[in-house]
């Protein structure tokens, strides 16, 4: 096998043209073994092979220079730059990485994650470097996906670096799918570019004619220049990436090797901005991915023969926050029309795809633009719509400046249903949803709560909807638990009494309480009687009723899926005024693994509450 062979990207100068093109395949069958076993970004890693073969064949890393937008295109990188022996543990606690890492080799100038930002970093390179002595120059390749062009992030990067005419290679690779096809005009127009690949060969055809004929100051050449610029106007409409200062070459195929390795070749020897566009497919060499993209983009443990997905078994009717959230948001629909519904490129992973077939005409996918989805959320609540924002916690810090100045400050009814709040797991630090609550419980206006079980987050959800003010409802990637016997309505700002202690008082928020509820039990076992209060908000807190039933005890606990500095747990010691012993993740960035172990780790299990409760206990007693 010719991967056998490779061991650094300076392998890859060795082999011969049929050898790379035997090499691709065999990265393809190791990225489709491997991720079948333990899940991943599959399709989108499969259609960047031979790009990365590419780039790697015709730069010098680590010495130079790439950068993956968002990185979940990233494994055939990963495979030739070392980490091929350990690429089994993709994903896997204590193992790679599903992302670009830093701390994970030499070769990834940054952990990424997140869509957009390749452009902005890789000029902050450029420009460090061209402040460097001579020997220390490199080039900078930033790999960046059409979904990213979605992302306002992206156009600041390519605005600042086609005015600042640094040396720099852009690399659009276009699928056609960020993660659920793409939206937009930017999407539009690139297809126009695709379908008209004409114009390259007019323009080079033309240029290599007349400057073998005239001298470089001719008018006839000067004519020409002109000329150029009427085929740009009328064969790839608008000419976007040249206006802004780069020069374009492109589209190519992006699976053919030879034409890649040739075209990089070329164009790495030239200066300032240039813009390489080429043309993959999602999925390519494996027909399951091929044929549904969207299901393979981020995809569990499958069936390497029929593509199924290999999962662990659910008890019977347990169903997800996801489908609780989506299932209450259709039905809340079809009584209500003035409910919208909007996602950033995630209508699968939020639950969003059942109102979209339902109400099409309510229902926006803004494409990879957090802060745009909740700019836009506030127009349509001016109207009086009511829209509900369906984003990943992790992709939700995004949007802080318009959840503070759009929606918050204008006091506007704009519902955000934050998914994957908390642990999320195998994606790790990038991903994780662990800062919500800290960042967006000192706004103003913003009424923030976190659901105990399903049927609480179907309450949520319709309460919020009548409400009329700003508010947001975060779960977590888990299934809902058995149900906590409750009496108590939802009203804002009121929490819920489950039980009363004589030992001390766990204050749970959400996905905590029934955790904490199994804490209570255990800690029964050892005499101690526990009180437990349903948080219910994060904001407004119920004072009276936690000040009430504090009072009787001599230790109070919070306990949260969140980070616990400036979390939920130090706003309830902030108005109580007294010590409270926070339980919650710690300052720090949680690594990749599952949700389960992760909980587990950091203690967020009813055992782990437990065993922490009765530490604190028995040396404050």
């Amino acid at each position: 096998m010719v991967l056998e062979k490779i061991n650094s990207p300076q392998d890859l100068k060795t082999l011969s043209p049929d050898e790379l093109n035997r090499l691709a395949k065999e990265i393809r069958q190791r990225l489709i073994e491997v991720v079948s076993q333990t899940g991943g970004h599959l399709a989108s890693s499969l259609g960047a092979v031979e790009l990365i073969i590419a780039l790697h064949y015709c730069l010098n890393t680590p010495a130079d220079k790439i950068i993956f937008d968002v990185g979940h295109q990233a494994y055939a990188h990963k495979i030739l730059t070392g980490r091929n022996p350990k690429f089994a543990t993709l994903r896997q606690y204590g193992g790679l990485s599903g992302f670009p890492s830093r701390d994970e080799s030499v070769y990834d100038p940054f952990t990424t994650g997140h869509s957009s930002n390749a452009v902005s970093l890789g000029l902050g390179l450029a420009c460090a470097r061209d402040l460097l002595p001579e020997k220390e120059k490199f080039k900078v390749a930033c790999v960046i996906g059409d979904g990213s062009l979605s992302g306002g992030l992206c156009f600041e990067g390519l605005n600042n670096a086609g005015h600042l005419k640094k040396d720099i290679l852009v690399v659009l690779n276009t699928n056609e799918l960020s993660i659920a096809p793409n939206v937009g005009a930017i999407s539009n127009y690139l297809n126009k570019i695709i379908s008209l690949p004409v114009y390259n060969r007019v323009h080079d055809n033309l240029v290599n004619f007349l400057k073998t004929r005239l001298s470089e100051g001719s008018r006839l050449l000067k004519l020409m220049n002109r000329f150029e610029e009427g085929l740009k106007g009328l064969f790839v409409p608008g000419m976007l990436f040249e206006e802004m200062g780069f020069r374009y070459f492109g589209p190519i195929d992006g699976h053919d090797l030879a034409t890649l390795i040739s075209t990089l070749k070329n164009i790495t020897g030239f200066k300032g901005p240039r813009l390489l566009h080429v043309v993959t497919k999602k999925g390519k060499g494996c027909c399951f991915a091929e044929e549904d993209p969207v299901k393979f983009h981020g995809i569990s443990c499958f069936d390497i023969n029929t593509g199924e997905v290999v999962s662990k078994k659910a008890p019977p009717g347990s169903r997800s926050y996801t489908e609780v959230f989506r299932d209450k948001l259709v039905s809340l629909a079809h009584d209500d029309p003035g409910i919208v519904a909007i996602t950033a490129a995630m209508p699968e992973g939020t639950g969003l795809d059942k109102f979209r077939d339902n109400f099409p005409d309510r229902f926006f996918d803004v494409g990879i633009a957090e802060g745009h989805a909740v700019c836009f959320a506030a127009g349509l609540a001016n109207q009086g719509f009511k829209p509900v924002v369906a984003i990943y916690s992790t992709f939700l810090q995004r949007a802080y400046d318009q959840i503070i100045q759009e929606v918050s400050l204008q006091g506007l009814p704009v519902i955000l249903a934050i998914d994957r709040a908390g642990i999320v797991g195998e994606d790790g630090v990038t991903h994780q949803g662990i800062f919500d609550i800290a960042y967006l419980k000192s706004i103003p206006n913003l009424v923030i709560m976190a659901p105990k079980d399903g049927g609480e987050l179907e309450d949520m959800l319709e309460f919020s909807l009548k409400l009329g003010k700003p508010a947001a409802i975060r779960y977590p990637r888990s299934s809902v638990p058995v149900p906590v016997k409750t009496s108590a309505p939802l009203e804002l700002g009121k929490a819920e009494l489950l039980r009363e202690g004589r030992d001390f008082t766990i204050i749970a928020l959400g996905s905590m309480v029934s955790a904490s509820q199994e804490a209570v039990g255990i800690l029964a076992k050892e005499n101690l009687s526990g009180g437990l209060i349903n948080a219910r908000f994060v904001h407004p807190l119920d004072l009276d009723l936690i000040k009430a039933v504090c009072a009787k005890t001599k230790f109070i606990f919070t306990v949260e899926e969140g980070v616990r500095d400036a979390g939920f747990g130090s706003s309830v010691s902030q108005e109580l005024g007294r010590q409270v012993r926070r339980i919650g993740l710690p300052p720090e960035f949680v690594p990749h693994g599952p949700r389960g172990l992760l909980l587990d780790k950091y203690g967020l299990t009813g055992p782990g509450i437990a065993a922490d409760i009765l530490r604190q206990i028995k040396n404050n007693g």
